[in-house]
């Protein structure tokens, strides 16, 4: 007889195949963006170079406000907006024609008062509102058959 898994435990295990280091950046980035965004939708993309889970507002992608990126050596805060947002700190990385990240070292970086100001600004002008009366939902929308090594081969090179 086989056991269901959930889309909890699926993403538990997609976090797993990460190094324990990054593994733990990403696990407590997204248990603090879930905390802070109860009513989003996550949806998850085990992708061929990266974990990626989003927030948004719905099912759509479109509606995606934010997302963590895991990748082998390091987690990223994306920002889907992130070219429309005013960065007085210079804390945005990226030079493509809409999204912009920064790289978390801890998920304690989510806390800190400029990231916290990206946020709130990024939440005010999406498109559609994460719902804040409703308690969010976890999809995993596709998992790629060939992907890139979780673990970093050297552990000598840090993030971008």
């Amino acid at each position: 007889m086989s056991r269901s898994v959930s889309p909890k435990q699926q993403l538990a295990g997609f976090i797993a195949k990460f190094n324990p280091a990054v593994a733990a950046v990403a696990r407590a980035s997204v248990r603090k963006m879930a905390q802070r965004l109860p009513g989003a939708t996550q949806i998850v993309y085990d992708n061929y170079n990266a974990l990626a889970i989003g927030f948004g507002a719905s099912l759509k992608p479109s509606d995606v406000v934010f997302s963590i990126a895991v990748f082998p050596r390091w987690v990223s805060l994306f920002f889907f907006q992130g070219v429309d947002l005013a960065d007085p700190s210079g804390i945005l990385r990226g030079s493509g024609r809409q999204v912009r990240h920064i790289v978390l070292k801890s998920a304690d970086d989510l806390d800190d008062p400029a990231v916290q100001a990206l946020m709130k600004e990024a939440l005010g002008i999406a498109d559609s509102q994460i719902p804040t009366a409703k308690k969010g939902t976890l999809l995993i929308k596709s998992i790629s058959a060939r992907q890139r090594p979780r673990r970093a081969a050297s552990a000598r090179r840090s993030a971008p």
